[in-house]
């Protein structure tokens, strides 16, 4: 996916989880933050900041913040962002003998981000997209999730079911390692992960080409559910 129109930026502060205060030419002007995420570690005063224009001009904030830099790495940071780019790599042969791929599909009590089939194989995915680098390791999640430990057990049912399920973790970077759960911020989430992933839910984790006006998922990550 692409973003046009993309404008440097220098990060000032976030009063709130919705909007960031972003210094632009000298000038201070106010952007709405795509990720309600904690990211803590990202924005922090002077971090160079990417922002796209609003394409309503009308709106109270002119900028969209979508990509921050955080040392050598350059790192996605639009929640919407994950949804979008695991749509592209599916459809173009992401899941092998793909014949149908349907975002936002209703399942029993469930709402899962999307649901495939092959000629063989029906499954859904969960998507998550993932921010939080560590020691050249990428982590999930940032903050509690009990929407997230939801959804784990909703594949869980599924798969029980005889759906192929997988949860797959979509890392807004570039180069690290491995990833896993983060089990220091919400232990509830690494337990739920390991147990989907013995009940047949597939883990997947794949780190992303990004750049300030892009995102496209790349490679494979090794996943490491011990903890």
């Amino acid at each position: 996916m692409e973003y046009p129109q993309v404008i440097p930026g220098r990060f000032i502060a976030r009063p709130n989880r919705f909007i960031a205060h972003v210094e632009v030419g000298g000038e201070a002007v106010v952007a709405h933050v795509k990720n309600t995420g904690r990211c803590k570690e990202l924005l922090i005063p002077g971090a160079a900041v990417y922002l796209q224009p609003a394409e309503n001009p009308a709106r109270k904030t002119l900028y969209d913040l979508i990509a921050v830099e955080k040392g050598p790495l350059l790192i996605n940071m639009d929640a919407q962002a994950p949804n979008k780019v695991f749509a592209e790599w599916a459809r173009a042969g992401g899941i092998p003998g793909l014949t149908l791929l349907r975002g936002e599909t209703v399942w029993g009590s469930s709402r899962f981000d999307f649901y495939w089939e092959t000629e063989t194989e029906k499954g859904f995915v969960e998507v998550k997209g993932v921010t939080l680098e560590r020691g050249g390791a990428a982590y999930f999640p940032d903050a509690p999730t009990l929407r997230g430990v939801k959804h784990l057990k909703e594949l869980t049912a599924a798969r029980q079911q005889g759906y192929r399920t997988a949860v797959c973790f979509v890392i807004q970077m570039t180069n690290v390692q491995f990833f896993a759960p983060n089990d220091e911020t919400h232990p509830e989430f690494g337990d739920t992960l390991r147990m989907a992933a013995r009940s047949g839910v597939e883990v997947w984790a794949y780190d992303c080409r990004v750049t300030p006006g892009s995102l496209a998922m790349a490679a494979p990550v090794p996943v490491r559910l011990t903890p």
